[in-house]
């Protein structure tokens, strides 16, 4: 099973999460999904292996969320579930899916436990923060 990532673009830890990806070696499978949207039952299935609620999941900061009334307490998982496939960019990113596990990765280095291997080199986010290689791939 490949390594997925549920991905936006314009979300610098999505980026991050994505380069450090990359520099375990792996080539992941990228889901735009602003542009590809999980389904329902995918979407689902996410939020249990997660063990996370909609509400859990929901972004709220530059989104619909509150002019759609998403903060009232009455709306059932279902309801939200349904704003969250009408409008993407309510869940929250990125999500990787690795043969170790599934996570919403905030911050970004939530991964690293997801990756088969560990970072081959040194590794910067954006904003210049070292993500520390482990010793054992340091060993020769």
């Amino acid at each position: 099973m490949p390594i997925m990532i549920y991905h936006n673009p314009a979300c610098g830890t999505s980026r991050n999460v994505l380069a450090m990806i990359r520099n375990s070696g792996e080539e992941p499978m990228v889901i735009e999904y602003l542009k590809t949207p999980p389904t329902r039952a995918e979407l689902v299935s996410m939020l249990a292996r997660m063990s996370m609620t909609p509400r859990d999941l929901m972004r709220r900061k530059d989104t619909p969320y509150e002019a759609l009334g998403l903060d009232d307490p009455a709306l059932t998982d279902d309801q939200l579930v349904d704003a969250m496939l009408a409008h993407p960019v309510l869940i929250q990113r990125p999500i990787v899916i690795s043969p170790l596990g599934i996570a919403l990765c905030r911050p970004s280095e939530a991964v690293l436990p997801l990756l088969p291997q560990p970072q081959q080199t040194p590794f910067a986010k954006e904003d210049g923060t070292a993500v520390p290689v482990p010793a054992s791939s340091t060993e020769a």
